[in-house]
């Protein structure tokens, strides 16, 4: 008996599988269990049902047109592809080319060809999008008149700023004429004026939030004047009209929590504004103060009525500083007079006319020499009490002989 290899056999058994016609294009439906996202890119999981599992693989090439949303655990989907075997480990498997949820399969290729659509046409442009304004006085809701959106809303309203008037549209969410009474939402709230519009309803699934995916209400929100917050679902769900809008919100209560600020907080805001601005302003009164203080004292310093006033005292001691200077050197010459007088007087003929002492002139002159007088002679004496006119008698030259 012939002896085979593992790879003979394993290579034998995928040659008759791959020639099975029905196994070359089969489309198998199960629930995704075991899914494996791998780092390069291809993606491992098991189709199972009731009575067994089918392993299965689905590589990144097939992902670009092949599939359409996230593969999970405990989804049902339906996988077209081929069945072979994996020589190395002798196991067969199901090779996906395309893989769609199961019963909601077109809506989903539906949502991903329209949003491809859209975003080329530029509706989801960020450019597009417009601020939502922070303080509203007047907010519109497009949303169901019951149901746990509005009652959301209305709490959260209440709760961050009841001052804020809600104008609610009641519109269908889901269902035939959805999209159209949204539009009509949408229009009727944007003519009114309104600062700000809010659009959601809860979460459910893709058929659920189908409205929200329709084109009529994406251009509306595109066309609206008034900045649009979209609240749709949960916060894993995502529909066009959260693309398109101004402001995504993962939910109706998060899209209030949005659109309307939180008025203590606003105030607290204000009042540190009040403060801040408080001290600035101070701070400047000073600093502008103490720049008005130097201003005075350098104007001061230049008056005409201080630099007269400084010429004024300049002249005054000036003044006094020629006065002293005058009655000094009027002292020290009337010192000098008094010292030159007594020293003149010391030498002034009269002075010495004292003690017996006289002054003898003959004709006027001051007798000099004895040899000028004659017997006879009239000689006029000074003494200190008067003049004496004498005649002289005698004269003799040797006066202590």
């Amino acid at each position: 008996m012939k002896v085979y290899t593992v790879k003979e056999v394993n290579k034998y058994i995928k040659n008759i599988i791959d020639n099975d016609y029905l196994l070359k294009k089969i489309v198998v439906q199960g629930e995704v269990s075991n899914c494996k996202y791998h780092s390069s890119g291809t993606i491992y999981f098991s189709l199972k049902d009731e009575t067994g599992s089918l392993p299965a693989v689905m590589f990144l090439k097939q992902q670009t047109q092949g599939l359409k949303f996230k593969m999970q655990n405990g989804q049902n989907v339906i996988v077209t592809g081929r069945v072979s075997v994996f020589e190395r480990d002798g196991k067969y498997q199901l090779y996906a080319d395309k893989i769609q949820l199961d019963g909601v399969g077109d809506l989903h290729e539906q949502y991903e060809l329209l949003k491809e659509r859209l975003n080329i046409e530029g509706y989801f442009d960020f450019d597009h999008k417009k601020p939502i304004p922070k303080f509203p006085q007047r907010v519109g809701i497009v949303t169901a008149k019951t149901g746990a959106a509005i009652e959301d809303i209305k709490n959260v309203a209440r709760r961050r700023n009841p001052y804020v008037q809600l104008i609610l549209y009641p519109a269908k969410v889901q269902g035939d004429g959805a999209a159209e009474t949204i539009v009509a939402g949408i229009m009727a709230l944007d003519k009114l004026g309104v600062d700000t519009i809010i659009i959601g309803r809860g979460g459910g699934s893709i058929e659920d939030l189908w409205a929200f995916n329709e084109e009529i209400v994406v251009k509306a929100i595109y066309n609206a004047n008034t900045p649009i917050i979209s609240g749709t679902g949960h916060e894993v769900d995502m529909t066009l009209a959260d693309y398109v809008a101004d402001l995504r919100a993962p939910t109706p209560s998060a899209a209030c929590e949005q659109a309307i600020p939180d008025v203590m907080s606003t105030v607290n805001q204000l009042k540190q504004y009040e403060f801040a601005i408080g001290n600035y302003m101070n701070s400047k009164l000073s600093l502008h103060k103490k720049n008005l203080e130097a201003y005075n004292t350098r104007l001061g310093l230049l008056s005409p009525t201080k630099k007269l006033s400084d010429q004024k005292q300049s002249l005054a001691n000036a003044y006094d500083r020629l006065k002293k200077n005058i009655e000094s050197k009027y002292n020290n010459a009337l010192h000098r007079l008094e010292v030159l007088s007594v020293r003149l007087d010391g030498l002034s003929p009269t002075a010495k006319l004292i003690n017996g002492f006289g002054f003898i002139a003959k004709d006027d002159k001051a007798l000099l020499d004895v040899h000028d007088v004659s017997p006879g002679d009239t000689l006029d004496i000074t003494i200190k009490s008067g003049k004496i006119k004498a005649v002289v008698s005698d004269v003799t030259d040797d006066v202590f002989g």
